[in-house]
């Protein structure tokens, strides 16, 4: 790897041995077991597993078979952006639904994602961190990948499919847009969506943002050769097919509507024919560039174009939801709301929230730090808030253990996520995550343990909100940067080497233990690396 792999290695074979031996006694430090060799370890919480399991056989005789599982991924949602994160109103932009969920659920304090959309939606997908993956940035139109990250890699669709499942992917994929590589080709039976990302539509249609391309016919037509306006469709194994151009600004306004509907039809269908299904629903927005659909326009209270479609967002929200109730099957349906990324600081000052240092494209707590909520009516107690660690991995493995198939884990992969089915399920349940590893690309910049940050790597901006036009990755001096982030959230002062000493080795024991997965899992180059790289 790098310095930092170096670092870490070095002082490793020196007191890994010692320190392993001393955090494997029955204390705080105690470094969680490894069930199998290529999971990633996980507090034991026996106790909790009982409670949930309990949950789980009780629903499964009431309904007949295993439950639904419905993820909602907001594209660039800040933290702070609903308002039980603290936002809604307060930023001119109520959130009464996803608000709903929260008070009606668990709300989840930490829960993390990766600092750019494909690498979320790669580990979201597959349960594995993206540098595994090689999906470690966003992909770009007309890139040609050298391999098909796909290939090799097994979504979580693909084995709820297998194992009797519905599964629909609707809206926004960004993962890959060439052959091999489209939702309806890695386990999806239903697809109805993008295969890119709505400013790559938009820099083809509008031409008072986009001037220097849309006025340019030469041009335009060259950027349409490689990435045309559309939304795309398929079933599993057929054919891609186009089901709408876009070919104005105002069709694209309406296309979060167009997924909204597909993700009503599927519900409705999947009732119908009393399938459990796993129904994936990934917003257009809140990603740039933001054109409010019909009736949204100057709705907020702020008047601004993200916080009019925050309004938009939330009402899909409540309308999905709806459906699960006119259905008959919100009480069997695990609901869990998320975002991609934080917000993105860049497009201030019509963007995302967070009460935190940073935004997207870092891993600054308001890259990485999303909202989550967990809701399941008769199953998740009301009112639950938890502070536990959350990574989105760890919806692979949850995902599969509701369906009852984690024996169907591959084990020729290394699996970051974690099985969180008793902390999101038992009344008083904890997490059983004990680390978050932060990437930034292939570079390991940050662990997250218990309350605490521990940076090996920062970004630096270089001009003011320009985390991802103008930042820099720094290599650190002595101490790694540590912050307490229920002291200094805002990470701002760092106090590694005056209050964190005895911390320190615990940490530098995961992150060794981590990187160690590599030698035997080794990562995937798929050729997103930029040049001089």
């Amino acid at each position: 790897m790098n310095n930092l792999r170096t670092l870490i290695t070095t002082a490793l074979l020196l007191t890994v041995t010692t320190v392993h031996a001393e955090l494997t006694q029955n204390n705080a430090f105690t470094l969680p077991a490894q069930d199998r060799p290529y999971l990633e370890a996980a507090i034991d919480r026996p106790e909790q597993e009982k409670a949930a399991a309990a949950k789980l056989s009780a629903l499964e005789k009431k309904f007949g078979r295993k439950p639904n599982i419905l993820i909602l991924l907001v594209d660039d949602m800040g933290w702070g952006d609903p308002g039980t994160y603290g936002g809604g109103l307060l930023i001119g932009a109520p959130t009464p639904q996803i608000d709903s969920l929260a008070a009606g659920g668990l709300k989840l304090l930490n829960t993390y994602a990766q600092p750019t959309c494909t690498p979320t939606r790669a580990a979201l997908n597959t349960g594995r961190i993206p540098t595994r993956s090689g999906l470690t940035r966003p992909t770009l139109s007309g890139e040609v990948l050298k391999v098909n990250p796909w290939a090799e890699e097994i979504t979580t669709a693909k084995l709820l499919s297998d194992a009797g499942y519905r599964t629909a992917m609707s809206g926004k994929w960004h993962l890959g847009d060439a052959d091999g590589s489209y939702p309806n080709q890695v386990g999806y039976d239903e697809y109805y969506g993008i295969l890119s990302v709505i400013s790559d539509f938009s820099q083809q249609l509008d031409k008072q943002r986009y001037p220097d391309m849309v006025l340019r016919p030469e041009r335009l037509k060259a950027l349409r050769q490689t990435s045309e306006p559309a939304i795309t469709k398929g079933i599993k194994n057929g054919k891609l097919e186009v089901a709408e151009k876009i070919t104005t600004i105002e069709q694209l306004a309406e296309i979060d509507q167009k997924f909204a509907d597909f993700s009503d039809d599927f519900i409705r269908r999947s009732a119908k024919d009393n399938k459990p299904f796993y129904l994936y629903h990934s917003f257009g927005r809140l990603h740039n560039d933001t054109y409010p659909a019909k009736g949204y326009e100057g709705k907020s209270p702020a008047g601004f174009p993200y916080r009019d479609a925050m309004l938009e967002v939330d009402d899909i929200v409540g309308r999905l939801i709806a459906t699960l109730k006119e259905t008959g099957q919100l009480e069997n349906t695990l609901v869990f709301f998320t975002s991609d990324n934080g917000g993105n600081e860049d497009l201030m000052p019509d963007s995302g929230y967070q009460p935190f240092r940073g935004g997207k494209g870092t891993t600054w707590e308001g890259g990485v730090r999303v909202p989550g909520i967990a809701y399941w009516p008769g199953t998740i107690a009301p009112n639950r808030i938890s502070d536990g660690l959350f990574d989105l991995t760890d919806m692979f493995n949850t995902s599969l253990a509701l369906a009852g198939i984690t024996d169907k884990i591959p084990s020729e992969r290394y699996i970051d996520g974690i099985d969180q089915t008793s902390f999101l399920l038992a009344d008083d349940g904890k997490s059983k995550r004990d680390a978050v590893f932060m990437y930034a690309e292939n570079e390991l910049m940050a662990v997250r343990w218990m309350e605490y940050k521990v940076h090996f790597k920062v970004f630096l901006n270089q001009a003011v909100h320009r985390n991802l036009d103008e930042s820099t990755v720094q290599n650190l001096g002595m101490s790694p940067w540590v912050y307490n982030l229920y002291m200094d959230p805002k990470e701002q002062s760092s106090q590694g080497h005056s209050r964190f000493e005895w911390g320190l080795p615990q940490v530098m024991a995961r992150a060794g233990r981590h990187l160690a997965t590599f030698e035997k899992y080794p990562r995937k180059d798929i050729g997103l690396k930029k040049p001089g790289s």
